[in-house]
């Protein structure tokens, strides 16, 4: 327990760093030339690495056997909406000022725009039902609704691809690890069934164990 809570407060020291790393840049001018832009750039790409993040951790937890590896994936989630707000929130403050007309139509017209909007829109319900609390409330539902964790990823991927034009390969290469991560799922599904049944008529003859989680 003390090694979890311990690892838990390693974790949020980690995922506040860029965040400060932000806070004493502005405090001594050190941005760059466009500060509003190296914020945008910074919050969104630790949005998006957070959220992939919290997406290993399934496969990663099968892979190794390491069950204790879920206690981090709301933690994670949770840091991969706070840079998302934070992201949007430079958008809405520091580009547009609170300029409503502009902020929508730059969403219909700007098609990255629209990819980030959605993304931030299929993550915002997955934030407020994080709670113990929601998940009692939700039961079986609660499974279904955190899904849109999936397009959330997708529609971020593609919000960076489109927002960069250009040089496509750091976009890229998040596509092809978000590819991955889907790709161990969907391996994964198609092969519980076949060691389900190795499970229940083992070549021994002895009774199967019961599989744990």
């Amino acid at each position: 327990m003390a090694r979890r809570r311990a690892l838990k407060a390693l974790l949020v020291t980690a995922g506040l760093v860029p965040v400060a790393w932000l806070v004493v840049g502005a405090y001594r001018d050190d941005l760059g030339a466009n500060p509003i832009e190296t914020i945008t750039h910074v919050t969104g790409d630790w949005a998006l690495r957070f959220l992939l993040l919290s997406l290993a951790v399934t496969p990663l937890r099968r892979l190794l056997h390491a069950n204790e590896l879920v206690a981090y994936r709301r933690m994670l989630g949770l840091f991969a909406f706070f840079y998302a707000v934070l992201h949007l929130g430079t958008f809405v403050v520091l580009d547009h000022f609170f300029d409503w007309p502009a902020i929508v139509a730059d969403v219909y017209k700007r098609p990255y725009v629209t990819a980030g909007a959605t993304a931030f829109l299929c993550l915002l319900p997955l934030a407020i039902t994080s709670t113990r609390g929601w998940i009692r409330r939700l039961g079986a539902r609660w499974t279904q609704l955190h899904r849109l964790v999936y397009p959330a990823a997708a529609a971020a991927v593609v919000h960076y691809w489109w927002l960069v034009k250009a040089d496509v390969r750091a976009p890229l290469r998040y596509a092809g690890i978000l590819a991955v991560l889907l790709g161990a799922r969907v391996a994964y599904r198609f092969a519980a069934p076949s060691r389900g049944a190795a499970t229940a008529k083992p070549a021994t003859g002895e009774p199967a164990q019961r599989r744990a989680g």
